[in-house]
């Protein structure tokens, strides 16, 4: 009887700190998981959809201008032309009258 008794006694000893850290554990887990204001995390979101956007931009640029270093000013001279005839045609708009009556 004693046996069985001393037995209970130390497995109730040894098993009580176990609890109270799990318990302390989940209480800390709670703490932690403090739910933002929904205000705050559009913020907080917008804060970093700016910040990647202004990152994408500075990045674009870098490769353009890059690319500009790259062109000698005979072919940066062509590829303007080129791109103001791609967006007029784009616009389907005529070239100007006397342009078109005097062309090759």
């Amino acid at each position: 009887m004693k046996k069985t008794y001393k037995q209970i006694v130390f497995l109730i000893l040894f098993s009580v700190p176990f609890f109270a850290f799990s318990q302390e554990a989940a209480a800390k887990k709670d703490q932690k998981e403090e739910p933002k204001s929904s205000w705050a995390q559009r913020r907080e979101a917008k804060k970093q959809w700016r910040e990647q956007r202004k990152n994408e931009r500075e990045e674009k640029k870098k490769i353009k201008d890059h690319d500009k270093r790259l062109q000698t000013k005979k072919v940066l001279r062509r590829m303007k032309k080129d791109k103001r005839e791609a967006e007029r045609r784009n616009e389907n708009k005529r070239e100007f009258f006397l342009k078109r009556w005097f062309s090759k």
